[in-house]
Parts: C-alpha cells; sequence; structure tokens
C-alpha cells in the first residue's frame, strides 16, 4: 500500500467493464479511486477525494488510468488474478489495516468479517471490518467482495450483491481455488 505525497494533478476515466461502468481515478502516481458509476456512495467518495487531493479530477490520459483499464480487462477475461496498480489509500489506521488484510486475501478465496477482525487483532471487531470495507474507495482491486459473513452468507456489498456474486464466482470459475458463500 502505498500513501504518497501531494499529486501533480488528478485525471479520471470512465471504464467499461462486464458489471457496468466504473470511474477511475488517479494522480501520476497511483489509482486513488476505482468504484462503480451507479454507486450511492461515490458523491460522498468523490467529494472526500477533491478535500484530501485539494482538486477536481479532470478527464485525461495517464500511465496509472491506462495500467488500470489494462489489468481490469485482463481480469474480466480470466487472465489476472493479482493486479499491481500503485495505490494511493488514505483513510484512519484501522481501515487502513483491514486494506491491508484484504489485499492480503488471495484470489479465489474468502474470509468472514470475526476472520478478520480476529487476524487484526479485534476479536469481536465484525462490524468494523464491514464499516471499513465499506470505506474501501478502489473496488475490485482491494478486494472487499471477498469477505462474507461467518455462515457463508454474502453479507453486504457498496457495489451491489449480485456484483459481488458475480465476482466470487469469477474468480473461482477462473479455475483459482473454490469459493465459499456462494451458490
Amino acid at each position: 500500500m502505498i500513501q504518497t505525497a501531494a499529486p501533480t494533478g488528478l485525471f479520471q476515466r470512465t471504464i467499461e467493464t462486464p458489471l457496468e461502468s466504473m470511474i477511475a481515478i488517479a494522480t501520476d502516481e497511483a489509482l486513488v479511486l476505482l468504484e462503480f458509476t451507479n454507486r450511492r456512495a461515490l458523491p460522498t467518495e468523490l467529494r472526500d477525494v477533491r478535500k484530501q487531493f485539494g482538486s477536481d479530477p479532470v478527464e485525461g490520459a495517464n500511465a496509472i488510468l491506462d495500467q488500470t483499464e489494462q489489468e481490469l480487462t485482463e481480469y474480466f477475461a480470466g487472465e489476472r488474478i493479482e493486479f499491481t496498480i500503485p495505490l494511493d489509500l488514505r483513510g484512519t489506521p484501522f481501515q487502513l489495516q483491514v486494506w491491508d488484510e484484504l489485499l492480503a486475501i488471495p484470489s479465489g478465496n474468502t474470509r468472514s468479517y470475526g476472520e478478520m477482525a480476529e487476524r487484526l487483532g479485534k476479536p469481536g471487531g465484525s462490524r468494523a471490518v464491514g464499516r471499513a470495507n465499506g470505506a474501501n474507495r478502489i473496488a475490485i482491486v482491494v478486494p472487499c467482495h471477498r469477505v462474507i459473513r461467518t455462515g457463508g452468507d454474502l453479507g453486504g456489498y457498496g457495489g451491489k450483491l449480485w456484483r459481488k456474486e458475480w465476482l466470487l464466482k469469477h474468480e473461482g470459475a477462473c479455475g483459482f481455488l473454490p469459493v465459499m458463500g456462494t451458490s
């Protein structure tokens, strides 16, 4: 995970995916946001990005957006299981810990909210993990979709449950380890 210094500018691009359009925002150094364009929390996330970076993103091209689009295309084609895009993740210390744990979940695997809380030394902190997951602004690349309820139910997903199920099936269907919690 990378926390970068002040960026030279913010650039954005809409990327078409099999799960509908996504908006990607990046500096010249790292990806800042990758979100479904119809996510209810998107306006709040965009406001937070403006506040954190001190400017509005502008439509444009840069190497990070090119890499993001290329790696997403490969992921959806079943040709990529790990992303190498540099990330600029900004949040509370706990959110950053949760997002680091998310990045450690291998493609094709899931963890429960309870397992995540225990791994972070916060037994009983499932709800806090869920809130941190919900605050993740870099969908798919920071794989909050891989966290499910202890009993195997999908739980929540800001990008809509049908997408979470699709992503988990996609990762399992690409020849990776079996996915728990989907039927």
